[in-house]
């Protein structure tokens, strides 16, 4: 954690609780091996996780509900127990470790505050546990009051709060106490559009300024995209691709990531020919044409010429359907004996109308063949 958060108000650096096992120099470095959970006989929640997560990094869980991403991130909080597998956080095995004797803070998504209490009292209780002195609780209970830009508030109820503040505030508790993990549990799920998009770049600046390791989860993907510096996609019990953002979500490994990514144009391929692979639209030229069994187009690589234009990758198709969304258009396309989603820039250019006949252009470069 920065010096901002770590010094007292003598400008020393207060000690962590010896009742936490103590990390060692790549202090928030997670590693899961072969980590299994099943509830009763029949739900599988994980099914064999190995996981590497950096120190320093924002790293998501994302997957739609059931997938084991929550179940995960409370295996990792202490909170429930792995039938199999390891867990090591900074270097130490914590696979049986309590959840009050690892060096992780969870945010929960209902925020798990006192509402019958003051700020100062809520961002106090996690000290006070540790048994820290009156002097050292208070000068960092203000430091990290100062630190969220909440400290006029510091003595107001929580009930009296809003909802992103309320959020600031579950935030700073688990800061306060200094943890090497912060474990977050779709934090931002509760409010309306704006806060949570307001809240999205200040929980991501607050991260890069501490250089600490969050860990997020969400079902949220543009959220995911936003935030993140790697991502894991998850799906029953199980991790589908871990990357970058920009990775998983223009080169996913399967269908099922491309589809939850928000992919809609996949086509089964039905022939190969070289370089070139026959769908249900007709035969195009892929730049890179693995042995996956699908074609993937992603709607923002597309191109729409007005009228007919021959050309290599062009298709001639009509516009079925158009959605204005300001800065850009959605077009739903009739091709051969098939639809393609299309998403266009605005700026500057011609919109095609329903029933216009245009020619879609593809990239070769920009087409990927994924597994089912």
């Amino acid at each position: 954690m920065s010096d901002s958060m770590t010094a007292d108000a003598s400008g020393k650096t207060p000690p962590t609780s010896a009742a936490r096992v103590a990390p060692t120099r790549e202090a928030s470095a997670i590693e899961l091996q072969g980590l299994h959970k099943r509830f009763g006989r029949d739900t599988v929640a994980l099914a064999g996780v190995d996981l590497d997560i950096e120190p320093g990094e924002f790293f998501t869980l994302l997957g739609p509900s059931g997938c084991g991403k929550t179940t995960l991130l409370r295996i990792l909080a202490g909170l429930e127990e792995a039938d199999e597998g390891r867990l090591q956080i900074g270097g130490r095995d914590v696979t049986d470790v309590p959840p009050h004797r690892r060096s992780v803070n969870t945010v929960f998504q209902s925020y798990a505050l006192f509402p019958h209490l003051s700020v100062r009292d809520n961002l106090a209780f996690g000290l006070k546990m540790q048994g820290l002195a009156a002097a050292e609780c208070d000068a960092r209970v203000a430091k990290i009051a100062e630190f969220i830009q909440l400290g006029d508030l510091i003595d107001r109820r929580v009930d009296q709060l809003s909802g992103g503040q309320r959020q600031r505030i579950a935030l700073a508790r688990a800061l306060v106490c200094e943890p090497d993990v912060l474990l977050l549990d779709e934090p931002l799920s509760a409010l309306d559009a704006g806060l949570r998009s307001q809240l999205q770049v200040e929980l991501l600046r607050v991260q890069k300024r501490l250089g600490m390791t969050f860990v997020f989860v969400t079902h949220d993907q543009q959220e995911a995209m936003v935030m993140s510096d790697r991502i894991a996609v998850l799906n029953g019990g199980l991790i589908q691709q871990v990357g970058p953002p920009r990775d998983v979500y223009e080169r996913p490994v399967n269908a099922f990531v491309a589809r939850f990514m928000g992919h809609d144009n996949l086509y089964p391929i039905t022939a190969r020919d070289g370089d070139r692979v026959t769908t249900s639209l007709g035969q195009l030229r892929v730049e890179q044409a693995g042995d996956g069994e699908l074609l993937l187009i992603r709607p923002e690589t597309l191109d729409l010429l007005p009228g007919d234009v021959e050309g290599p990758n062009h298709l001639p198709a009509r516009v079925v359907e158009c959605l204005y969304r300001g800065s850009h258009a959605e077009y739903r396309l009739a091709v051969a004996d098939t639809t393609l989603q299309a998403t266009v820039n605005n700026r500057g250019r011609h919109l095609p109308e329903v029933d216009e006949r245009v020619t879609v252009v593809v990239a070769s470069d920009d087409l990927v063949t994924l597994a089912e």
